[in-house]
């Protein structure tokens, strides 16, 4: 995954806590639930980004493979 993307899931994960702890300690059940929405948007980019990442990965493991076997 890129730097700046898993940058920005980091972040959007770490602003949906903050939030999440001001809607408790302020007693905003709407604020804390858009915080635990933010939190889950940022770990299903994460694992989106990874599983995409790996596939990458995989296909060139294959490229490389078939290019030794080439020569």
């Amino acid at each position: 995954m890129g730097t700046f993307d898993k940058a920005k899931d980091k972040l959007e994960q770490a602003v949906g806590q903050a939030k999440e702890k001001l809607g408790q300690v302020t007693g905003n059940e709407e604020l804390e639930n858009a915080g635990k929405r933010d939190q889950l948007t940022g770990e299903a980019k994460e694992a989106g980004h990874d599983l995409r990442d790996k596939a990458a990965g995989a296909v060139q493991d294959v490229k490389d493979r078939l290019t030794d076997d080439e020569h």
